[in-house]
């Protein structure tokens, strides 16, 4: 089994927020490696594993960065994989992060989610390769369905709250 999916991240304080995006994917029974990376204190690692991800069966990048956020930006300018980029709540409630990653120059597009939003991150990679993967698309129509009945189970149960003034 290879690594289909990278995980990287500028800083291992990213962890806490990104081990969602290793969680989900996971349960989509996707293979994946997770990486420490910075664009500005690894510049030299970051080229070499942008440049090489490609012939090392990488399909799929998520790159999280918080405050200056160049991370998922400067991989997306070395390489042609898609990268998802995940704004990390570092300062300025994560705004910086987010602007830093969705203000991309034409010709070096990243996908860029909410802030802290690892999970959808994961979503979005399986998304990606579901396209060209029929079991995978399968686990992707259950896993939505399993989103709907979740919340119509919790309409059942709110419905279980009695108030005296309560209309429905």
């Amino acid at each position: 089994m290879k690594a289909i999916v990278s995980i990287i991240m500028g800083s291992t304080s990213d962890w806490k927020i990104m081990e969602k995006a290793a969680q989900q994917l996971n349960d989509f029974k996707i293979p994946f490696e997770i990486n420490a990376l910075s664009a500005h204190r690894t510049p030299v690692e970051l080229e070499e594993f942008a440049k090489n991800a490609q012939s090392r069966g990488i399909k799929v990048i998520i790159a999280a960065a918080g405050m200056a956020a160049h991370l998922p930006g400067v991989v997306a300018a070395m390489t042609n994989i898609p990268v998802i980029g995940v704004p990390i709540n570092a300062t300025l409630e994560g705004m910086d992060a987010l602007l830093a990653i969705v203000q991309m120059p034409p010709g070096i597009p990243v996908a860029s989610l909410s802030i802290n939003g690892a999970q959808n991150s994961a979503i979005l990679a399986a998304q990606i390769l579901a396209l060209s993967d029929n079991e995978l698309a399968k686990r992707l129509v259950d896993f939505k369905e399993n989103l709907k009945t979740k919340i119509v189970k919790a309409n059942q149960d709110l419905q279980e709250h009695k108030f005296e003034y309560r209309l429905i």
